[in-house]
């Protein structure tokens, strides 16, 4: 019987034996675009360089995991519904990297606000040209 993986620890803390054998790691989120150019042209100046161009995909890793951009031949436009996956970035310094990224000329959904009161945690929205939502988050 499978399990479902938790969301603490990596490579096997916190998990079960069972769950240790299944031996996954988050691999990368892929954004599908009608203009893909465009959006590696954005993220580039948001991301820096790409770390992978090969076959019309640009890739970032960013921790273990990628966000890779490419032509997906059933994406059509604007995304018609940004809040429904979005992409969680997570930063030491979510004010620090939210100046950043906006003098980079991303498009701000949302300035840098504190999930409670007396939270430590820190989330920032942006949006990119296709309305895909990614956000710079506190480490939880």
């Amino acid at each position: 019987m499978m399990t479902s993986l938790p969301v603490t620890g990596w490579r096997g803390a916190g998990r079960t034996k069972d769950q240790r054998e299944v031996a996954m790691n988050f691999n990368s989120v892929m954004i599908g675009s009608e203009d893909p150019k465009r959006l590696v042209d954005y993220y580039t100046k948001i991301l820096g360089k790409p770390a992978m161009s090969e076959g019309g995909y640009d890739g970032w890793q960013i921790g273990s995991g990628w966000i890779t951009i490419g032509p997906h031949d059933e994406v059509k436009g604007k995304n018609p519904t940004p809040g429904r996956l979005i992409l969680n970035i997570e930063s030491e310094d979510v004010k620090g990297d939210f100046e950043k990224f906006r003098a980079a000329g991303a498009k701000v959904v949302r300035e840098p606000y504190n999930v409670g009161e007396e939270s430590p945690y820190w989330i920032a929205t942006f949006a990119d040209p296709d309305d895909n939502y990614f956000q710079l988050m506190s480490p939880m």
